[in-house]
């Protein structure tokens, strides 16, 4: 089978050259390839585009004129082809006339100009409002870069044309019909750019009434339907939460907003985004999962909002693996820009905040730890669903419906609490440790205190699991992604110690280990027994037969309501039955009565892993290469708190 990669995780956004000589050269040669491609007619769009057409020739307009603010050469040539690019867009891109089959209109036949996702008739006007949206954002920069380029009577028709799009977007259409939070910030941000601009040509009224009604929407609209993920207050996309396109796109319309007003509003709100962010990413900036897109990263939309509130956090957010074909600018299938999301490159050269870079080691947020290229991610239920070590990736598998990584009796997953938890850090030296102890329930109505043990280390994440029954193993995750020059790709096979391959699309099958299973570059080892059980064929049974060639995005969506994930497409993802299972067995000299786990990712090579458990006044003690862990009895101290304390060792 070929390599199946990811669709766009590639490297860091913070590993890109960012000084003012090498920006000023992609601008540059960006300003020489979209004057190359200029159609006869001014069109300056993408000719084998077939979606996001409306605001690609003001994008494309917009970043010429900032390479000639930046210093690029005054030829004439570029005067001239600005001016033919705008009289194209103005006679062939600005309509007003009602789009047939537009469900979202309040008012109809407004003759209010707007942009359309696709130029022809009824042709998906769902897209219509975030294609106003950008292509207002794309006039107003022009109107602030554009002096001097555009003639007398262009810059006046662009001015005009900026405020007809807010009110249509404002007082025609519905706001942010697509219940999409991006797309109603790119909205408030292009009102608050409009208010800006027009205060600076002395139309304060116009600009003082549009900037009012940006900061009430943003207050009184976008502010209260954002939802909430592990206490963190997100803007909601496609009626979800967390997106991972999406989500660094809204970081950097938010630190606009602030560029723009100074308002600290946004800048508190972006922070409540970052931290969220820092939270799920892994230490090489990897994330998986979310309601719009599971595996899409943006490009250059999501850089300027990394940098801003990565510097503002003082947290590397520039790990953030991002889409390199779209590195500092959306490119057409020709090479040149396409102009879509140009706005955000030019937000970017203008703003001066620095990356971020160095990382503060051992890391500890509060639903992740991490360690140099080791991490563990965990949910609001402190569940590990992601593990990054040896530079690939576990996910959390699903067993009969129920995701997560954990003990697992009789085909129930023991992660659900049933009430609070009780949650312990602990570190020593280069070690970072955090106990969960849960209260779940059985199948058979039987509660257990259930303690899990994630321990961070430079190279490694270790897993640890004390249970209060005997007959549990442990599911240990789902190996699902490894690093490549090309970008990450998904692990299909596996292999034991010796050599041998294990295909992990044969339905039922199941490979005994003998303890350690590498998984591309990582290596999974657990203190007694693993091994790997094939789910069973199926199109809901990932690496199925039916889905081995298929990414978790690619099955999430085929399992979604609608072929195109518009409402939550992730919800396919949670159709998912089964996946494979790597299921560690318990420690031998578990306590009589209990069932303690150990497993540990990491590097090929590592040292051997050998764990002893004892039991101690304080708790068991828990011996593993490198460390040391008491973990106290579930019951806890004298104030209900269970003890951890942890030792580094050489």
């Amino acid at each position: 089978m070929d390599p199946i990669l990811l669709p766009s995780q590639h490297a860091s956004s913070h590993d890109l050259p960012d000084d003012p000589a090498h920006l000023d050269a992609v601008l540059a040669a960006a300003a020489a390839d979209a004057l190359a491609a200029q159609q006869p007619d001014g069109n300056f769009e993408d000719p084998a585009a077939d979606d996001d057409v409306g605001d690609m020739g003001l994008g494309v307009i917009s970043l010429l004129c900032l390479a000639r603010q930046r210093g690029m050469p005054g030829d004439p040539a570029v005067t001239d082809a600005v001016r033919r690019g705008l009289d194209f867009f103005l006679a062939h891109r600005v309509f007003r006339r009602d789009d047939p089959g537009e469900p979202f209109l309040r008012v109809r036949h407004s003759g209010l100009p707007y942009a359309r996702y696709m130029p022809g008739d009824g042709e998906h006007p769902f897209g219509d409002w975030p294609s106003t949206v950008w292509a207002m954002l794309h006039a107003v920069n022009v109107l602030e870069l554009g002096e001097g380029l555009l003639t007398g009577d262009q810059y006046a028709e662009a001015t005009e044309l900026a405020l007809g799009y807010w009110r249509w977007l404002t007082e025609a259409s519905m706001f942010n019909p697509q219940q999409t939070g991006n797309q109603a910030l790119g909205a408030i941000v292009a009102g608050l750019m409009l208010g800006r601009h027009l205060d600076a040509v002395s139309r304060d009224r116009e600009g003082k009434r549009v900037t009012t009604a940006a900061m009430r929407l943003y207050t009184d609209v976008i502010r209260p339907s954002r939802v909430t993920d592990r206490g963190f207050a997100l803007p909601a996309e496609h009626g979800a939460g967390h997106d991972q396109n999406y989500l660094p796109i809204s970081l950097s319309f938010l630190a606009q907003a602030h560029r723009v007003t100074a308002d600290r509003l946004f800048l508190d709100d972006g922070a409540e985004i970052a931290r969220h962010l820092d939270c799920r990413l892994s230490a090489r900036g990897f994330d998986y999962g979310g309601p719009r897109y599971s595996e899409q990263h943006c490009g250059a939309e999501g850089l300027l909002g990394l940098r801003y509130f990565g510097a503002h956090l003082a947290t590397d957010l520039g790990r953030y693996l991002g889409d390199r074909r779209v590195a500092y600018y959306p490119a057409a299938r020709t090479g040149a820009p396409s102009g879509h999301f140009a706005f955000t490159t030019v937000w970017l050269y203008q703003d001066d905040s620095k990356w971020h870079r160095t990382p503060s080691f051992p890391a500890v947020t509060p639903y992740s730890l991490r360690h140099r290229a080791a991490s563990v991610s965990l949910t609001g239920s402190h569940t590990p669903y992601l593990i990054d070590a040896g530079r690939a990736v576990v996910i959390e598998p699903v067993l009969a419906g129920q995701h997560g990584i954990g003990p697992v009796l009789e085909r129930t997953l023991l992660t659900r609490p049933l009430g609070p938890l009780r949650i312990r850090d602990a570190r020593d030296g280069d070690v970072v440790a955090q106990l969960v102890t849960k209260a779940v329930v059985t199948r058979e109505q039987v509660l257990l205190s259930v303690q899990q043990l994630f321990v961070a280390e430079e190279r490694r994440v270790t897993l640890f699991a004390v249970v209060p029954a005997a007959g549990c193993e442990f599911l240990a995750g789902l190996p699902y992604a490894e690093e490549t020059e090309a970008g990450q790709r998904k692990i299909v096979t596996v292999t034991s110690p010796g050599g041998e391959p294990f295909d992990l699309s044969e339905p039922g099958a199941v490979l005994h280990t003998g303890g350690t299973l590498h998984a591309g570059s990582l290596a999974i080892t657990s203190g007694a027994s693993l091994r790997v059980v094939n789910p069973p064929a199926g199109r809901t049974s990932f690496n199925s037969p039916e889905t081995i060639g298929l990414t978790q995005e690619q099955l999430a969506f085929s399992l979604a309501d609608d072929p195109r994930g518009y409402g939550n497409p992730d919800a396919g993802w949670h159709r998912v039955t089964d996946t494979n299972h790597v299921l560690a067995g318990p420690l031998p000299d578990s306590p009589a009565g209990s069932a303690v786990f150990a497993v540990r990712y990491g590097p090929h090579g590592d040292v051997p892993f050998t764990v002893g458990v004892r039991e101690s006044v304080d708790g068991l003690v828990i011996d593993a290469p490198g460390f040391s862990v008491v973990v106290g009895d579930p019951a806890g101290d004298a104030d209900g708190e269970p003890i951890l304390r942890v030792t580094a060792r050489p």
